[in-house]
């Protein structure tokens, strides 16, 4: 997925605020709940990050699985890219995509910020650089 892309999705209730996504200026736009279901600004479902890192979209269709080592592979186990254990994100090729802070702030390539991931595992938010939940 696109940073542009990556920015639109990251845009209640004080609950919602613990896991809550964040666009660059702090605005609300979704949530991944701690059972790793994803839901937009609304509380819309929209698709749901398994236990075992496996992603589903808003049908219950499997669209691809971020593995225990931060590999992100598509429907068909094709690797699509990682998460590195200090937030960095590489596509297949291994080109730095961006990085998700300790903190939960999202920085595209260049460094600049585009949003937040408030207490949400760096690996579940990952999976917004290569799948399109929004």
């Amino acid at each position: 997925m696109a940073l542009a892309a990556l920015a639109m999705l990251l845009a209640g209730t004080a609950q919602v605020q613990a896991q809550s996504l964040r666009d660059r200026g702090g605005a609300y736009i979704g949530k991944i709940e701690s059972d790793g279901t994803v839901r937009d600004r609304g509380g819309a479902y929209m698709g749901k990050i398994d236990s075992d890192g496996s992603i589903r979209d808003r049908g219950g269709a499997y669209r691809g699985k971020v593995d225990s080592d931060g590999s992100i592979r598509d429907r068909g186990g094709a690797y699509m890219g990682k998460i590195d254990s200090d937030g960095t994100v590489r596509d297949r090729g291994g080109a730095y995509l961006g990085k998700i802070d300790s903190d939960g702030s999202i920085r595209d390539r260049g460094g600049a910020y585009r949003g937040k991931a408030e207490n949400v595992k760096r690996r579940h938010a990952a999976v917004f650089f290569f799948f399109d939940f929004f």
